[in-house]
């Protein structure tokens, strides 16, 4: 497995780890994971070697475990170990912190089963204010992310910037993984948060 890191350009692509899940990662945002098959352990224990991220991407088609993935969707988000740690059933803890966005050019199995990708690590969104008529979404991240525990404890506060606060609503709210999906997909952070907005009660902000 080869892997380089994320750089400024939008052209760079890279060859990385793929981790496909029934789960949506927004760049900045906490994952947990229980890593148990051997597949995912050797990739673990490389991208911690190399210090290198992996690739998270949505499942479409196939099993979360086991056999092989049939279909994913196009857009996934680079992922980073930042802790890890044993569980109390005997398996692999680790923790992770979302990256870069990233769109998934190829994807082809290692004969032990890790999916591999090539992929074209796409442009930051740019850094935004957050517009007046947004200010209480971010203010309803103040007053919730402490409120779930140890899981947003490593996660950096940027409660006046548009994308972060577009992010962090996108991955809390109850709603279905193509909808996660389609926000992560957008690189426009208030067209997120036009989308958002109607979802939240200005009562509960």
């Amino acid at each position: 497995m080869r892997s380089k890191q994320p750089a400024t350009s939008a052209a760079q692509t890279a060859e990385i780890a793929l981790f496909p899940l029934n789960a949506v990662l927004y760049p900045g945002g906490p994952l947990p994971l229980r890593i148990f098959e051997p597949r995912y352990v050797d990739m673990v224990r490389r991208c911690m070697r190399e210090d290198s991220p992996f690739g998270v991407v949505l499942i479409l088609a196939g099993p979360e475990a086991g056999g092989a993935i049939e279909s994913t969707a196009p857009v996934g988000t680079s992922a980073r170990i930042v802790d890890f740690y044993p569980l109390s059933d005997g398996l692999l803890g680790i923790y992770c912190l979302g990256g870069r966005k990233f769109r998934l050019l190829r994807r082809w199995q290692q004969s032990d089963g890790l999916n591999l990708g090539e992929v074209l690590w796409l442009p930051d969104e740019p850094a935004m204010e957050l517009p007046a008529e947004y200010q209480h979404l971010g203010r309803l991240m103040s007053k919730v992310l402490p409120e779930l525990g140890e899981l947003y404890e490593a996660v950096e506060k940027r409660v006046e910037d548009a994308a972060w606060v577009g992010y962090r609503l996108a991955e809390i709210l109850p709603v279905s993984l193509s909808d996660k999906q389609n926000w992560l997909e957008l690189d426009d952070p208030v067209e997120r948060l036009t989308l958002l907005s109607p979802l939240i009660r200005r009562d509960v902000t």
